[in-house]
Formats: C-alpha cells, structure tokens, sequence
C-alpha cells in the first residue's frame, strides 16, 4: 500500500458522481468519499413488495420444479433460487422504488415510477412508459398482453408484450379505485379487477368494455362496514372460483359465473394480505394477516381451521404462494425474510423447510468477529444477535435464544415478546471461542450480563447478574440497587468477562466457568466533578469497560466525566483523569494503547494509556457521536455522528482527512481487521453497509480537508455473489482518480543538493570491481570434451550429445550457412540502445533517459557498453554527459563508478588523442569542485554532531 501525504493543507479536488445507490435513500450528490467507496450491502432479503414465483418443469427431468423467487429490496431486486435459496441475480438499481414485481416468461417486470422495466438475467432489455406520466402500482402478463394500474387506481393500460405497443386504455368510472387484477382461467381476454371500495368488475381487455359489475354486497358482509378494501383476489383450482380477501379480516369463495358466494371465512387478529390455493390435490386455503399469522383452512369441511402458524413472520406477511404440485408454501414478510413451510401430511401441521432473513429492525450495533474481517455480529432493536458473513449471505444465521418458537406457540402470544431486551452493549474474544462461551452483552434495562456461543449458534452457559449473591445460611441477601447493566467487555485472553452498571458497580467473572472472581469500586466522585455535574456519590454510572492485551490495566469511564484505570490483578484504583465533559462511550485500541473516549461536548479525545495523558482532540462535528473505529494500523479514526457525516481522522497529525455525509445517520461503524473494509449500520435501513477503503488499492491523498468539503454519497446497494458485479464495484478504486494535487516526493529536494541513484551501493561496488569477480568465478580447469558417440552416428559440437541428421542438399546448406554469417556480422555493428540514447540526448540536458536506462542495467551489461564506446565521438559525447550529469547534482555514486571505469578501459585512448584532452580537463574541474563541496558539507555535519554528542 502506497500512502502519500500532504503537507500543504489544500483542499480536495471534487469528485465524479457516485454510481451505486441504495434502498431508501435519494440520489446522491456529483461527489464521492476520497478514502472509501461504496462497496456492497449486507442483510437485505425482501421489504413490503409481494415477491414473485416462476416454477419450470423439464421434460425428463428426475428432480422436482426450478423454483425461482424475486424479492424487492427498494429500488433493486433479487432472484433467489428456491432449492437452496442461493442469490442468483441482482438487478441494477432504478431510479425509484420498486412497488411491483411480476414474471413474464424469462422476463423480470418491475414496476417503477411511471415505467414498467423488464429485465433478462438481471439486465434490463426494455420498457413500458405511461404516457400520462403517472406512477405504475400493479402489473401482470397473460399470453402476449402486459397489463398495468397507475397508483392512483384510475387507469388500466394494455400493451402487447412483444412489440411494446400501447394497445388501449382503460378509466375507470368515479367510486372505484383499482388495486389488483387477475385473468381468470379458461377466461379469453378477459380479465377481473378489484377495487378499494370492495367491489369487482369483470372486463373485455380487446373491446375495452366492462362485462359485468360485482356488487360489495354480495362479495362481503362487511360492505357496510369501514374496511371493505379487497386486498387479496386470487384464482383457485376450480374454473371460475376466485378467493378474495379483504381488509376487514374476511375471505369470500366466490363464483364469478353465476355471480354467488360460495363460503365465507373469517380470519381473527388483521386484514387478509394475501390468499393462496393449494394444487397438489388437496383442498387446502392459506391466508396471511397483517399481524404476521399464516392459517390453513379445509375447504372440504366448510372452511374449517387446520392450523394456525403463529408468528410466521414477525411483522405483517406480504405474500404467499403454494409451489405447483407440491406441499410447500412459499411466505414472505416485513421482517425482512422467505421462508417455506413443508407439509408432510394434510393433517399435520407445517414445518420450517428453509428460510433466508435478515434484521427486521435497523441495526444498532455492528462489530467484526475474528481476525479474517469476514464475518460480523451485529445488534439490533429487533431483540437479536446475528451473524452475519461478508462472504457469503448463506453463511449468516441468528444465535437462537433458546425454545422461542415453541413456547410462543403454546401461550399464543409473539415469540418476539419473549427474546431479550436489545443489546446495549457487546464484547467478544476469539481467542478460546473453540473451548468456552465467547461473546458478553448486556441488555436494556437488565441486572444481569450473558455470554453466548458463535461456534453452537447460540445462547451460551451463564448469565451474570450485577446484584449480591445469597448468602451461604441459605438466607437471600436483600440486594443493593444495582441499577440496570451499562458496558460489557472479554479480556483479549477470553477467560474473563466484566460488566458495569447504572451504579458504579463492576464485577468481573470466569467465562468457562461462570463464577465470580473480582470487584471493582471507582470510588466517590472527584470535587471537581461534583462541583461541575451536582453528581452525588451514590450513583456513579459506568458506561464504558474496556482492557489492555495483557490484563494488566482495566479502564472504565463514567457518565460524569472520569476515565479511571484500576490495575487488573489487585483490583486498585491507579489513576483518575478528570474530562472537561460527560463521557458517552470509549473505545481501545489495544495494538497502540490508544483509548478514544468520546464526549459531549463533540469531541472525541485520545487518552493514551501508558502515560494517562490526553494526546489528541477531534472535533468539528455537527452532532453528539454516535460510534468510533480505529483502523487496524491505528492510523485512522472513523467516527460516525448524529450529523449524518461519517469522518475520518488522521491520529499522527490530528487532521480531519475525509468526511461524507450518508442520506441517513450512521449508527454503528466498524473497521475490517484486514483494512479493507469500513462497515456502517444507519436508522433508516435493516442492511450493514461495506465501504471499500481505496487506501489498499491505489494512492489516496491524506492532507487536510475542512468542513466545507463534505460529500454527499448514497449508501451502497447489494451486489452480485455470482457474476463478476462485486469486481466492477471496485473499477472506481483505480489509479485516475488519484488528486492532481497530491504531493509526491520529487527526484530532486533542490536544485543545490546532490541526490543519489537510491540504488543498492553493492550494484557500483560490482562494477568497480567486475574484473576481481570474474578472475575469481573463473573455472578451475577447462571444460572436459563429451564422449564420442559410434562412428556411424554423426553428433554436433557441443556440450551436450545431439546427432547430427543428414540434410538433403549441400548447396542449399552452404548458402543458409552464408546468410547467417551475413546476419550476424550485421548484427554487430549494430547500435545499442544505450549508443541511440547517448547520441540522441540533448548536449545541454542532463542525460535523464539515458542515466535512467543504465539503472535498469546490470553491472556487467553497463561494463559491456563502456567496452563499446571505440569511437572518438562516442568517448567525447559519453565524456559531456558524466559532464552534465554532474553539474546537475544528481545520480553522484553512478557518476563517480562511470567515470572510474571509463578511466581504467580506455585511459590508453585518451592519452593518444590530444582532441580528448578538453573534455576530460571539463569533467576533472567538475569532479574536483564537486567532490570538495560534498566534503565540506559532510565535515560540518560530522563535527556538529560530535560537538552536540560531546555536551549532551
């Protein structure tokens, strides 16, 4: 890695457009970040689109249908592949969200904005725009007809498929508010559409006329009431039977042909969102609410309840669909998740089959396990703990809680209400995660700590409470108020955790065994902070517990503003620094012994930790600080604030070196062990974001910037696992967007300074000595002749044993044996390159090409081209070059060797020829003035520095 500085404080040169986008956010800015670039998004599955369902049979085939599903992830989807619910594409980003997906053959249509765009292995190949402008929220295909609602429910359009060609356009009368449509089977250009007002109209899609119209009354009983909006109309196994859904929790069978309900079902606890038939010759209804609940209903007894998956999803389910011919259903939710469910009989109830799902909540703490950098833990409000892979998305799981599922079940109650409060605070250590629990977190509003195992997936063996123990008389000690668990912190070694709470208490335990072994007091409050905080002793809150990588020092902060260090063995308060604020929240480095505490004053400070001393102040930030992350090579600090501007700051010399500011506030921001990537959790999104640090790619500029410089950058989108996508993600790391203003160490400080090669001496030193060396390699006796061969096999001269094969024609042979004499001679009296370079250089120059190319040389090539130089011209112009080489200050130690060996091989040539004679007495007046100025330089440098040893 290549980092090259600047000193001169200029600001940044703007940069080019950020291509990516994400989700929810807006289109970014004509700016990117100078250090990171958007990379890739972590966690995404699905949002409150419904997904689509494509199966394919192929003849002859032994296994069961290709099951492929597309999900929507805001202005992008993906396409999963059903059996093992592995990515296959990741469409390109739109420019609005995405309200509709639908497939078409091998087509994706996705509704977006006013267009219609279809796309082909997550390509797009066309698209169908309205012409009034207006927004697409529904589409569908059937033969060669593509059929669209705008948002607002009052058009229909029709377009042929294959040509694109609007074919004709339907209003609909005022009083009715199109939202779903659907062909019924059997039907020819014919289709359903359904309305928010609960009622259906049957209409002529070539003729653009209304067949007939379905009165509410007859479809619901609850026409009357303050939901009538049909939700759900889709097609059942029986010709001219459709089940519609509404909002009011209802399902209706209904005849389409003889215009009569055939069965009415009722769905307690939210609106119907979607309905699906079972086609594997079961009569078998599967309804989805809004409260999450998937219920199965027998068709065949009245639509009486089979079952009831309770908390499928955990937030409201968007969509169902049966696989054709098979017992699996197929569920998407809000929670950000897929799943399908197997029904081993029609009796019995679902299972789980296969899911894929990410935080259903935005996450609110994000740190990297491991030593790789390809893995996660990330927090979320959503009450879990997951992990999740940087790698590969189906390598990421939720470390279970224990028998949530069941026990929700049998109180018939969420099985969200019974996971653990969210995480307020998370510790790990990988150094024994193979021998005992390896993670400690702390909840909101609890007494009590937990450790948890990432090798089992799940909960770990303990659970550490802040309160008293009972006593040993079996008597339970009336607790202390301990307040609620504030910090969390795993030793490097892994065989201890501690935790901190509301109230000054700090206890330290055996992470194998769970037992309590240490206490620690921070004592009363300092005057100082009494005076400034109107603190009392009584309740002192630590909300920050970090240790060094020997366990030799623990450090703990409090809300009041100390930072105090105990030592770790004997349990005593060493040292208290008293901040000029509150302190939120601290972090360590252990490499460097750099602690950042941050403060709330909006500054984040370093303390080090060997003198106890404030080293650094960050600050210009435009909000409370939210999250801190040092990079690997403590020479960064990444600090996210309530801004919504993510800034990084070079610790050696306190700048502010990159700052961008993310269309939502970053939560939590993490730095790669590896260096290669910053990851960001925001409140807007459930994703974990990757920025690529170009620091490792190609040369970045670190001279200072000033607030005025931030960038507004979208967050990175989701890209490819298969395709080459996540390569081309990196095509803006390369080196042309390096500043034209980086400062670069010139060739030469200045123009009175004598520069060297920067060669290895050992390189000159073999040149001068070439001759000894060669005497001294020179075999010890001559080359011993090969074996003859038998007189009747003919060989070549030669080392090694090749037989000479009888060429047909001597005259032939005599004549190419001539040419290549002819071409060989030639060949000799060629110029070499160093010959052109020497004659073609400017006479008044400084010879750059040329001395440039004889670094490139080996000792013995560059002793061969002096050999060369035979003519008096050449020796005269290679005599002006060490000429001008020399008054120019630079290449000194290659001169000096040039001119030594020049000397030695044609001295006799330069006492011959007297027109030698002025340039070789230019070159001595040079050489002497040269060298006696260096001396004096050197000799004033060497008695300063003996003079300033000798008073020291």
């Amino acid at each position: 890695m290549t980092v090259i500085v600047d000193d001169r404080g200029a600001p940044p040169k703007k940069r080019s457009k950020v291509a990516k986008k994400t989700e929810d956010a807006p289109i970014a800015g004509p700016s990117k970040p100078r250090l990171f670039a958007p990379f890739r998004a972590l966690g995404l599955v699905t949002n409150h689109v419904p997904f689509a369902l494509q199966t394919r049979s192929f003849k002859g085939a032994t296994e069961g249908p290709r099951i492929h599903i597309v999900t929507s992830i805001g202005r992008s989807w993906m396409m999963w592949e059903g059996g093992k619910m592995t990515l296959l594409f990741v469409g390109p980003e739109c420019a609005q969200s995405i309200t509709y997906l639908a497939f078409d053959r091998d087509y994706v249509l996705a509704c977006t904005g006013p267009h219609v765009v279809r796309y082909s292995r997550g390509k797009e190949v066309d698209r169908f725009t309205n012409p009034v402008g207006t927004n697409f929220a529904f589409v569908t295909t059937f033969g060669d007809v593509t059929l669209s609602l705008t948002e607002d429910g009052t058009r229909m359009l029709i377009w042929n498929s294959e040509s694109r060609e609007l074919q004709g356009s339907v209003e609909f009368d005022n009083g009715f508010t199109a939202t779903s449509i659907l062909h019924p089977a059997t039907y020819l250009n014919k289709v359903l559409v359904s309305s928010s007002e609960g009622s259906l109209q049957l209409w002529n899609i070539r003729a653009s006329v209304c067949i007939h119209k379905f009165d509410s009354s007859n479809l619901s009983d609850a026409a009357t009431a303050n939901s009538p909006f049909i939700t759900a109309l889709v097609q059942s196994p029986a010709i001219d039977v459709v089940g519609i859904g509404f909002a009011s929790g209802e399902i209706s069978i209904y005849d389409v042909r003889a215009d009569e309900r055939l069965m009415r079902i009722y769905m307690e606890g939210g609106g119907i969102r979607s309905l699906a038939f079972r086609t594997d010759g079961q009569s078998v209804l599967a309804s989805a609410s809004t409260t999450g609940h998937i219920a199965l209903w027998d068709l065949n007894n009245g639509g009486r309840l089979l079952h009831i998956i309770r908390g499928a999803h955990d937030r409201a389910v968007t969509s169902i669909e049966w696989v054709p011919g098979q017992p699996v259903l197929i569920s998407s939710g809000e929670d950000n998740s897929v799943k399908q469910w197997f029904f081993e009989s029609p009796t019995a109830p679902p299972r789980l089959l296969k899911f894929r799902a990410g935080h259903h909540e935005p996450p609110n703490i994000i740190r990297y396990y491991g030593e790789d950098g390809k893995q996660l833990l990330t927090a979320s409000r959503d009450r879990s703990l997951r992990y999740t892979s940087v790698v590969r998305d189906s390598r990421s799981f939720e470390l279970s809680q224990g028998h949530i599922a069941k026990k929700a079940t049998s109180l018939s109650i969420p099985a969200t209400s019974l996971k653990f409060p969210p995480i307020v605070s998370l510790s790990y250590s990988s150094a024994r995660s193979k021998d005992w629990d390896d993670v400690l977190t702390v909840h909101k509003q609890e007494v009590v700590a937990r450790t948890w195992t990432v090798k089992d997936k799940k909960l770990g063996k303990w659970t550490l409470s802040l309160d008293n123990a009972p006593s040993d008389k079996g008597k339970k000690k009336r607790p202390d108020v301990v307040g609620s668990a504030q910090a969390a912190c795993v030793t490097a070694c892994g065989n201890f955790g501690l935790a901190s709470s509301s109230s000054g208490v700090i206890r330290m335990w055996n992470m194998q065994s769970g037992m309590k072994r240490k206490e620690f007091n921070v004592g009363p409050c300092p005057t100082e902070v009494v005076s400034r905080m109107r603190s009392t002793e009584k309740a002192r809150n630590v909300n920050g517990l970090v240790t060094d990588s020997l366990n030799q020092v623990l450090i703990a902060s409090t809300y009041d503003g100390t930072i105090n260090f105990f030592d770790f063995h004997t349990t005593t308060l060493l040292h208290t620094v008293i901040l000029p604020s509150t302190c939120s929240a601290i972090s360590l480095q252990r490499e460097s012994g750099l602690l950042a505490v941050v403060c709330d004053d909006l500054v984040v400070r370093l303390v080090d930790i060997e003198s106890r001393r404030i080293v650094r102040e960050m600050s210009g930030f435009g909000g409370n600080v939210l999250d801190v992350a040092f990079s690997p090579d403590s020479r960064w600090l990444v600090a996210a604030s309530l801004d919504s501007t993510i800034r990084t700051f070079d610790i050696p010399s306190g700048r502010l070196i990159d700052s961008f500011r993310t269309p939502s506030v970053a939560t939590s921001v993490a730095f790669s062990p590896s260096n290669d990537f910053l990851a960001t959790a925001h409140v807007a999104s459930r994703g974990i974001y990757l920025w690529a640090n170009r620091a490792q790619y190609t040369d970045v500029s670190l001279q200072g910037i000033s607030e005025k410089d931030i960038n507004d950058v979208s967050l990175p989108s989701v890209q490819d696992e298969v395709e080459e996508d996540g390569i081309e993600a990196l095509q803006s790391l390369s080196i042309e967007d390096k500043p034209e203003d980086v400062f670069a160490t010139p060739s030469q400080l200045g123009g009175d300074l004598i520069t060297l090669t920067l060669l290895p001496r050992s390189r000159w030193q073999t040149l001068l000595n070439l001759d000894v060396i060669q005497q001294r390699n020179k075999p010890k006796e001559a080359p011993k002749a090969p074996e003859k061969a038998p007189f009747f096999l003919p060989t070549l001269p030669g080392v090694e044993h090749r037989f000479a094969i009888t060429q047909k024609g001597s005259q032939d042979s005599t004549k190419k044996k001539d040419v290549g004499k002819k071409l060989e001679a030639g060949a000799s009296q060629a110029e070499s390159v160093f010959y052109k370079k020497l004659v073609s250089e400017d006479p008044d120059g400084d010879y750059e090409s040329l001395f440039g190319y004889v670094k490139t040389l080996t000792p013995a090539a560059i002793d061969l081209e002096v050999r060369a130089l035979v003519s008096l011209e050449g020796l005269s112009t290679f005599l002006n070059a060490l000429l001008r080489r020399l008054k120019s200050h630079r290449d000194f130690e290659l001169v000096q060797t040039l001119i030594s060996v020049l000397l030695r091989l044609h001295g006799d040539v330069f006492l011959e020829n007297s027109e030698l004679t002025d340039p070789l007495a230019n070159l001595r007046k040079a050489q002497t003035e040269e060298s006696g100025r260096l001396l004096d330089v050197i000799s004033a440098s060497m008695g300063t520095l003996g003079f300033i040893r000798d008073v020291l």
